[in-house]
């Protein structure tokens, strides 16, 4: 992997609207130097062998089954609104 350079730094600071001070720059162009040199060691594992994983335990679905059932009459619903018409809830509008 290619060395991040202060130059980039300052550019991708630019792109989100970052100001960054000289000290700030230089140890963000230090430290993800770092992580890039860290990701290179990685590289370097014998991963041959490793099952590929999305998780680092056996989870499995532990969401219940979807069951097709009756919903609740719109009447019984709106009782308990503060305000509703045409059979839908009632809200202060947002936009002027």
């Amino acid at each position: 992997m290619s060395a991040i350079t202060r130059k980039e730094v300052e550019h991708v600071a630019n792109l989100a609207r970052l100001q960054l001070t000289e000290e700030e720059a230089e140890r963000y162009t230090k430290d993800l130097n770092a992580i890039l040199e860290f990701a290179a060691k990685l590289n370097e594992l014998d991963t041959s062998n490793v099952a590929p994983t999305s998780h680092a335990t056996d989870v499995k679905n532990v969401m219940r089954e979807d069951v097709n059932r009756p919903s609740l009459p719109r009447e019984e619903v709106l009782k308990n609104a503060p305000d509703h018409e045409e059979g839908q809830f009632k809200v202060p509008a947002v936009f002027e």
